[in-house]
């Protein structure tokens, strides 16, 4: 239960709002401190655990930024902190930005992947941030040492490190074009990027999201997103204390056994609830609910003002699950507000206005490959959704394969530049110089790797270029196939991740890994028979279909599925499909 002596920080108080506008990220750290606001943080049930104000939280950084100088961290160190949602990483986080120092963000163990493969990704991001030290959470120790062994980093647990000797002493002063952080993406795991995110780049972000979704008197954030996710660390933490908001955490872990405790704390909110998740934490709540009734005696999620999507492609008919299961709680279609970011523009790229909702356009299948209309078939549609208009000062342009610009609903690669644009991926030209395409101008253009169109100064997604799959010179897009798989009866969104392979004769062919949960040896073929005639009916191509077993496809740190580690197992025989009677 939660202690009664517990009293949740405001979501209001007479500090006057200040949208993002400092010079520097420690600026913003101050004058949040400045009001009662600050970050309250939930057990495994949702309830009420931890209230954290921000001046406490500045306190406390300014003791640890001591000691981080007093340990040898000088200004552009890095420092990398794994991300545990709570007090420890909130204050360690501001520490490394007063110290000067670059904190790096990581993953916590997923349930998924097993130890071995966790200290290996965390030993490959050690090596490419380059930190003096590793701070991490004492019950993570044997595995965190372990990475931190191989790279030649010192690592220290943060109670250890609160015992470390803290004498007072100069910090250093901040400019807006010095590094605050380094992102990594969730996918980073052989080759990592990090993103070098200056404190300029970041406050243009953060004031952009705060105009872009009118926050403003009696919003508050409710979350359960990871802080090493960039959609978790800037958008419900960063932004926050930019923009002087309370907040209430649900750890992720948390939230995947309880996804429900989620909403109820959105309906404890008395204010007015900004919440964002990607479209698997819509999809999971509204299959949890489903077979529970009194939604509308146990949640009231009236209140909820802004409903955040993004991080992954968002799906409309998920989207209307949700709305079906929790309109008689009060929620309302219109509070959905569809986004599009990436960690190399900070978050948002664009945001759909608040009260606009999902809008979706039905575009042709060979339009969205280039491909002429095939006459023989009958035309096939895909709703893309509008993930809304740019920032403030960002820009965004459709460009085609010769860098032209292309025009209203002509599909091609996703182009943006503007402040909030990043600096570069850390000690990584070649690929710094592969995204950041200079102008005429002398400005840079980043591209972002993704392709979609415009409509009336509206952005729509239609996938990731790199994933799109080309047979006999067409473009397929992976999705394509996953969702017509996800038609049949008893598949969820991420049990099934659709590639290309190459074949003995040197030619390429689809194939699709599915999680496989028959046991009798012929509904198995059936099901892999029934399969393919689905692939082929819906997209008109054969290909090859591979059953697995359930919790068999690789996700990234974030939860979604990552298509190219599950091409990579695959072909490496690490993933083993099931074997089929012939």
């Amino acid at each position: 239960m939660t202690d009664a002596a517990l009293t949740p920080t405001p979501n209001d108080c007479d500090l006057p709002r200040i949208r993002a506008r400092f010079a520097t990220f420690n600026e913003a750290i101050d004058y949040a401190a400045r009001s009662l606001k600050g970050l309250n943080f939930h057990d495994m049930r949702g309830e009420l655990a931890r209230v954290y104000p921000y001046a406490e939280m500045r306190e406390d950084a300014l003791v640890m930024a001591r000691r981080l100088i007093a340990a040898g961290i000088g200004k552009e160190d890095r420092v990398a902190l794994i991300a545990e949602t709570g007090p420890d990483f909130a204050a360690l986080f501001c520490a490394c930005v007063y110290a000067g120092a670059w904190p790096v963000p990581l993953p916590l163990p997923t349930t998924f992947g097993g130890k071995d493969n966790y200290i290996d990704q965390l030993a490959i991001q050690l090596m490419s941030s380059d930190p003096k030290v590793l701070i991490y959470p004492e019950e993570i120790a044997e595995m965190a040492s372990a990475a931190a062994a191989r790279q030649g980093c010192s690592a220290i647990s943060w109670q250890d490190f609160a015992k470390a000797p803290a004498p007072e002493c100069e910090l250093p002063e901040a400019s807006p074009d010095d590094i605050c952080y380094l992102q990594y993406s969730s996918g980073s795991t052989r080759f990592p990027t990090g993103v070098a995110v200056t404190h300029r780049a970041l406050l243009h972000n953060l004031y952009g999201h705060a105009v872009s979704m009118n926050l403003g008197t009696n919003d508050r954030c409710i979350s359960w997103l990871p802080w090493y996710h960039d959609m978790g660390l800037v958008g419900c933490f960063l932004s926050l204390i930019a923009n002087q908001f309370s907040a209430d955490y649900l750890k992720p872990d948390a939230f995947a056994r309880r996804p429900l405790a989620w909403l109820d704390m959105i309906t404890r909110n008395p204010g007015n609830s900004i919440s964002y998740s990607p479209t698997f934490g819509y999809d999971i709540c509204a299959r949890r609910i489903s077979s529970q009734s009194h939604v509308a005696e146990r949640f009231d999620l009236s209140r909820w003002r802004v409903a955040g999507n993004g991080a992954d492609m968002i799906r409309p008919d998920v989207m209307q699950n949700f709305v079906n299961a929790f309109a008689p709680a009060g929620f309302r279609a219109s509070s959905f507000t569809p986004s599009y970011g990436l960690a190399e523009a900070v978050l948002a790229v664009t945001v759909m206005p608040p009260g606009e909702g999902i809008r979706v356009e039905l575009v042709e299948e060979e339009r969205l490959s280039g491909a002429p209309r095939d006459l023989s078939r009958p035309a096939r549609y895909r709703a893309i959704v509008n993930c809304g208009k740019p920032l403030p000062d960002m820009e965004v342009a459709i460009r085609g394969e010769d860098g032209a610009a292309r025009g209203d609903h002509q599909i091609g690669k996703v182009w943006c530049r503007g402040p909030s644009v990043m600096h570069s991926y850390f000690r990584n030209e070649e690929a710094t110089n592969d995204c950041l395409v200079p102008d005429n101008d002398g400005n840079f253009w980043l591209d972002t790797g993704d392709m979609g169109y415009t409509a009336k100064g509206y952005l729509f997604i239609v996938g990731r270029a790199k994933d799109m799959i080309i047979i006999n010179g067409k473009n397929h897009w992976p999705q394509d196939i996953e969702w017509a798989v996800e038609q049949l009866p008893g598949f969820n969104h991420g049990d099934i991740a659709a590639f290309a392979i190459e074949m003995e004769n040197g030619e390429e062919a689809p194939a699709v890994l599915v999680h496989c949960k028959v046991s009798d040896p012929e509904e198995r073929v059936k099901l892999r028979d029934q399969i393919a005639d689905k692939v082929r009916s819906v997209t008109g191509m054969s290909c090859i279909v591979e059953l697995v077993p359930p919790r068999t496809l690789p996700r990234t740190s974030s939860g979604k599925l990552s298509r190219a580690k599950a091409k990579k197992l695959y072909l490496a025989g690490e993933i083993v499909p099931i074997q089929l009677a012939a």
